[in-house]
């Protein structure tokens, strides 16, 4: 990876320097492994899986000899169905592809994948794992095959990536190769910033693109982000749905000639900041003659989207997740206004890193996000009326399904629904994970109105503390949440061992610390996401009494950063739960003022295995009236979760 730093960086201060700098990134030592594989497929359709090993950072690792890779796949009676060796590429990335794959029957089946020295002597940081002597590293994850489902397979995609045509990092050739080979993307979306693009590197860009796409392979759609601030509209991705080779998208100009960028500012184009298509309505009369080729996607990321502003016919989609953190706020604020916009979640990468890589630093706090499509193929013009349709779902990240219908079969997610206000409504719901769900949820704008909490169902007994905290604190730039705490608990127990988790699985930086028999202090960074701790205790006896305290501050821009930059609405907190507290459904947690939902939570919960796979039915009373959009919400009890696109009922 090479990382260069350009004379003009919008994001902040900036002085000019000739030449640019560029050095290096080298991969550490191989850590672990990445595998990605469809989640949800039917029987007999031809899939690949993905895998690569990374570093700690998440880099994925290169040049290195003498090792290969093995698959294989295991039915629900754990008998091997299929496996595959394949010799690693001595040169360049440390990964490969298993293709031409196929499972025939129906059924929930585990994917494990080895990497397997050749040389005994081969030295990596981690110890030998799995039953194969040769195993560097390894990986465990899940695939569904299922008649039931209408389309081939579930389609993943990105939407939402940069490259150094503009502010990313990496060649659009290298960011689209990654993509394609690495992430396992099924879709990708180029992202050019709109002020800095240059005509020339946009038309080469374009060119690349048709190049790369391959129906029924790999579909790319170019694409630019309109940089408008909060104030005129916020940040708008508009992705161009139409062939370029038979459409040529309506930039850097439109149809009259007229300038379809924000502004224009860098360092290859005029020495003055020049105005363009502005505020937010000059873009929305660019393209509204063209809406079902042009797609605009309001999301959260310098410039916070201002839902304020909507076009119905060319908004339908909504990012709600991406590597600046999680928004679950946004898709809330919506449906409360009565806007039918569905889901997306994409990297809005910068670091070469798309389809869901790990965490930067700062402002990039997060895994970046992926979107779910549900499409009959995977060629241009059936995902591009999939996204217009809101067929879609989005994840954090990570390859969980979430998908809803109505039980009598008239729509699903995105659709538009009539309803007789007599008659109760009736959704059928699917969720697929990796971790385990501990909840499902639905929502319309009133909020929660349906839950499963898979702890509570359970009749075990609770024998573990649950320490989690999480949120941003703003909604803007800059939302990093910084948190220094401590948990306490009474002497009645006693902590024998503990597992972080959430941000902690991505960022090395974090840390749970144990103080004494009684206490653990940690240091975590959210942004709109969760982090937690799960505490054994001794002999499996919980605690009297729980406390957590500590202080919350934020993201330095401007003045000394090892003096912070307290939360001002408030810089401290604490919570304490009785035993009795900690035992109710969901325990007992508390606000942090100002922010978005920052909260802190205690409770105590069975040690149980959760359901990977979730399928049932969610029965609303009747007596709506009018419109009322419903969405679910599966979260794992890791932080992971996975958010529908609602269906728009309208009860007449």
């Amino acid at each position: 990876m090479r990382s260069e730093f350009s004379s003009f960086f919008f994001y902040s201060r900036f002085a000019p320097i000739r030449p640019d700098i560029s050095w290096d990134i080298v991969p550490g030592r191989i850590q672990h492994m990445e595998t990605v594989s469809p989640r949800l497929l039917r029987p007999s359709v031809p899939f690949e899986i993905h895998t690569h090993a990374e570093d700690s950072w998440g880099n994925v690792n290169r040049d290195q000899a003498n090792l290969s890779f093995r698959l294989r796949i295991l039915n629900e009676e754990s008998e091997i169905v299929l496996q595959r060796d394949v010799s690693c590429p001595s040169q360049g990335w440390t990964n490969t592809i298993f293709s031409d794959l196929q499972l025939a029957g129906d059924g929930d089946y585990t994917i494990q994948t080895f990497l397997l020295a050749k040389d005994a002597d081969y030295k990596v940081q981690n110890a030998v794992v799995a039953k194969d002597s040769r195993a560097v590293v390894s990986k465990v994850s899940h695939i569904t095959v299922s008649s039931d489902l209408a389309v081939p397979k579930i389609l993943f995609g990105d939407l939402h990536v940069h490259s150094d045509d503009t502010v990313g990092t990496e060649s659009s050739t290298y960011n689209f190769t990654y993509g394609r080979e690495i992430a396992g993307l099924d879709v990708l979306g180029y992202t050019a910033n709109d002020f800095q693009i240059t005509k020339a590197r946009w038309d080469v860009t374009v060119e690349l693109i048709k190049s790369l796409n391959e129906p029924g392979k790999f579909v790319i759609f170019p694409g630019t982000e309109w940089c408008g601030n909060s104030a005129a509209g916020g940040d708008h991705n508009i992705v161009f749905l139409a062939d370029p080779a038979t459409h040529a998208p309506e930039f850097p100009f439109d149809r009259h000639g007229n300038v379809a960028r924000s502004f224009e500012w860098s360092e290859d184009g005029p020495q003055d900041l020049v105005p363009g298509t502005w505020p937010l309505d000059e873009v929305y009369c660019t393209y509204a003659h063209d809406t079902e080729n042009n797609l605009l996607i309001p999301h959260v990321g310098g410039r916070r989207c201002n839902l304020a502003w909507h076009h119905p016919k060319l908004e339908r989609l909504l990012e709600i997740s991406s590597a600046w953190g999680h928004f679950e706020w946004l898709i809330r604020d919506a449906v409360k206004r009565g806007w039918k916009l569905g889901v997306s979640a994409n990297s809005d990468e910068h670091r070469g890193r798309c389809g869901g890589g790990v965490p930067g630093t700062a402002v990039f706090g997060t895994r970046g996000g992926l979107t779910g499509i549900v499409a009959p193929q995977l060629d241009r013009e059936n995902v591009a009326s999939s996204l217009r349709a809101r067929h879609t779902f989005a994840t954090t990240g990570q390859r969980l399904v979430g998908l809803l219908s109505m039980a009598d079969g008239s729509g699903v997610q995105g659709d538009e629904v009539q309803v007789q206000s007599s008659q109760k409504v009736e959704l059928d719901y699917h969720f697929l994970g990796e971790q385990g769900f501990s909840s499902i949820e639905a929502f319309d704008g009133s909020g929660l109105i349906w839950s499963r909490n898979f702890w509570s169902e359970s009749k075990e007994p609770a024998t573990i503390l649950r320490i989690t905290w999480g949120g941003a604190r703003l909604y803007d730039r800059y939302r990093e949440a910084i948190w220094n705490g401590k948990i306490t608990v009474s002497e009645n127990s006693t902590v024998q061992w503990f597992a972080p988790f959430g941000g902690f699985e991505n960022n090395r930086e974090d840390r749970v610390t144990r103080k004494d028999n009684h206490s653990l202090s940690f240091l975590s960074k959210t942004s709109g996401d969760l982090d937690g701790v799960n505490i054994h205790l001794k002999d499996g006896k919980l605690p009297s009494t729980i406390t957590v305290t500590g202080s919350l501050g934020g993201y330095v821009k401007v003045g000394d950063a090892l003096a912070g930059n307290p939360h001002k609405a408030q810089p401290t907190f604490s919570i304490s739960a009785s035993l009795e507290e900690a035992l109710v459904s969901n325990g007992k947690h508390i606000e942090i003022k100002g922010g978005a939902d920052l909260f802190v939570r205690i409770e105590a919960i069975p040690d149980i295995a959760l359901p990977r796979r979730v399928q049932s039915r969610a029965v609303f009373q009747s007596g709506q009236e009018g419109a009322q959009s419903i969405y679910f919400v599966g979260r794992e009890w890791n932080g992971t979760k996975v958010v529908t696109s609602p269906i728009f009922i309208n009860h007449v």
